[in-house]
C-alpha cells in the first residue's frame, strides 16, 4: 500500500511540474508577420499553450524563466529532413548494413540535434531505410509522448515513386537484382492502381503527409537528374487520395516537365524545383504551390564529393548551380517559399544554414524567417504554430540579438521550449 501511495505521489508531482504555469521574461519578441519587435516580452505559458502575452497582471504563482536581454521567436520549422540518414562515407550502404532498430536510434539522435538548434517542427519527408515499419511515424509518436527530446515530427512514411527511380532505395547503391525488390508497401509503384495502394498503406500506418518522386534526382544512379518519372496519372492518383484524407503532398521535382506535371496534379509543394521557368512559376502562383528549395546544401555537397559516386558528382555539378538561379527567380516572382534543408545534406543540427542560403539568393531577413515560421506552418495547414500568439503552442526559442539586424544570431540559439517544456537554456 505504501508503495502504491509513493508511486501516485510521484506521478502527481511530475504532472504538476509539467502543468505549472511559466512566465518567460525577455527583452522583446518578434512578430514574424509584421517584422516588428514587441517590447517588453512577458509570455505566460500554461501547460503547452501560450496563455497570455504582456497581460496587465501576471499570475501570482508561476515559474519565472528570466531570459534577460534575449529576443524571443516562435520555434522554427524545417519542411524537408531525413532523420534516419547521415551523410557519411558509404552512406549508400546503410540500408543493407543497419536494421530498422538502429535506423530509428540514428533518427532519434538526429532529432535531438535538430530540436536544440531551434527547430521545433519538422516534416520527415521519407525514410531511407527499406523496412516496412514507418520509422518516422514511430519517432513522431515517441516525440508526442515525451519519450525523446525531439521536434514535433510530421512523418511521410516511405517515399512513393517508380521502380528503378529516385524513390527506389536500390538505386542508392546500385544493388543487384533480388537485394531490394520492393513493393507498394515501401513506396515502389508502377501504374495508378499501385500508386493508390502505396499512399493508402502509408496513411494506414500513420503517415501525416506524403512524398512523391515526380522526377529523377541527384543521389541515385539514374542517368538523368531531372527527367519526369511518375506519370501524370500516377501523381494524380497519389495526390487525390492524400487530399481526400486531408494530407498534404510534397513532390520531389528537379526537371521542368516534372515540376509542371506535379503542380497540375495538385502537389502542395515542389521540393528542390531546380529547373523552374516562367510557365512553372506562373502555375505555382496560380495554384498556391509552395517551393521548398533546399539550395543551402550546394556548398555542403561540394565539400563531400569524396563520399559520392563520380556519376552523382557529375549530376550535382550540372543541377545545383541551376537550382540557385531558379530560387532567385522564384523569390523575384513572389512564389510562396518554405524552408527545407534536405538534412543530412545540410548536417542535422545545422539546419539554419538553409535560411542564410535563401538570403544569399535574394530574400530579406524577414522573408527568410517567415519561410521557417508562418509559411511552413501554412504549407502543412498547421494553425497552432509558427507565431508567438495567444492560444498557439508554446514552441519558443530565444537569441541574443535582433535577427532582422543580425541574422547570424540564429546560429547560437540560447533557449528552446517545445510544448511548454524547456529543452535548452543558456545565458
Amino acid at each position: 500500500m505504501k508503495k502504491q501511495i509513493l508511486v501516485i505521489a510521484i506521478i502527481l508531482s511530475l504532472s504538476n511540474v509539467y502543468s505549472q504555469t511559466k512566465i518567460l521574461k525577455a527583452k522583446a519578441y518578434l512578430n514574424v508577420e509584421s517584422g516588428k519587435l514587441i517590447s517588453p516580452a512577458f509570455l505566460v505559458v500554461e501547460n503547452n499553450i501560450i496563455a497570455a502575452i504582456n497581460p496587465r497582471r501576471l499570475p501570482d504563482e508561476a515559474e519565472i524563466i528570466d531570459l534577460e536581454d534575449k529576443i524571443l521567436l516562435p520555434g522554427l520549422l524545417d519542411m524537408h529532413v531525413h532523420l534516419d540518414l547521415d551523410f557519411v562515407k558509404n552512406y549508400q550502404f546503410l540500408p543493407v548494413t543497419e536494421n530498422g532498430s538502429k535506423a530509428t536510434l540514428r533518427a532519434a539522435k538526429n532529432a535531438k540535434k535538430t530540436l536544440l538548434a531551434g527547430f521545433t517542427t519538422v516534416r520527415n519527408i521519407g525514410q531511407t531505410n527499406p523496412t516496412k515499419e514507418l520509422i518516422g511515424v514511430s519517432l513522431a509518436e515517441a516525440s508526442e509522448a515525451n519519450w525523446i527530446p525531439s521536434p514535433r515530427i510530421i512523418p511521410c512514411g516511405h517515399m512513393i515513386g517508380i521502380t528503378g527511380g529516385h524513390a527506389d532505395i536500390a538505386m542508392m547503391g546500385n544493388y543487384a537484382e533480388g537485394v531490394f525488390d520492393l513493393g507498394f508497401e515501401n513506396g515502389m509503384i508502377n501504374g495508378k492502381d499501385e500508386a493508390l495502394k502505396a499512399v493508402r498503406y502509408q496513411i494506414k500506418y500513420g503517415a501525416k503527409a506524403i512524398k512523391i518522386m515526380a522526377t529523377a534526382g541527384v543521389l541515385s544512379l539514374e542517368e538523368s537528374v531531372g527527367a519526369q518519372q511518375m506519370t501524370d496519372d500516377e501523381m494524380k492518383s497519389v495526390i487525390g487520395e492524400a487530399h481526400r484524407h486531408n494530407l498534404t503532398v510534397g513532390a520531389h521535382a528537379h526537371g521542368t516537365e516534372g515540376i509542371i506535371a506535379a503542380i497540375k496534379a495538385g502537389a502542395n509543394s515542389i521540393e528542390h524545383g531546380s529547373l523552374l521557368n516562367q510557365e512553372s512559376i506562373a502555375l505555382m502562383k496560380e495554384h498556391g504551390t509552395y517551393l521548398v528549395p533546399t539550395t543551402g546544401l550546394v556548398d555542403e555537397i561540394i565539400k563531400n564529393y569524396d563520399k559520392m559516386d563520380n556519376r552523382l558528382v557529375k549530376k550535382a555539378n550540372y543541377i545545383l548551380p541551376k537550382a540557385k538561379e531558379s530560387l532567385r527567380l522564384a523569390i523575384e516572382s513572389g512564389v510562396k517559399i518554405a524552408l527545407g534543408t534536405d538534412a543530412p545534406l545540410i548536417p542535422h543540427g545545422q539546419n539554419i544554414k538553409e535560411l542564410y542560403a535563401m538570403m544569399d539568393r535574394g530574400m530579406t531577413a524577414k522573408q527568410a524567417i517567415q519561410s521557417a515560421t508562418i509559411n511552413a506552418a501554412e504549407l502543412l495547414n498547421l494553425q497552432d504554430r509558427g507565431k508567438i500568439k495567444t492560444g498557439y503552442l508554446a514552441d519558443i526559442i530565444a537569441v541574443d540579438n535582433n535577427p532582422l539586424e543580425n541574422i547570424q544570431t540564429l546560429s547560437t540559439i540560447k533557449f528552446v521550449m517545445k510544448d511548454g517544456q524547456v529543452f535548452k537554456l543558456e545565458k
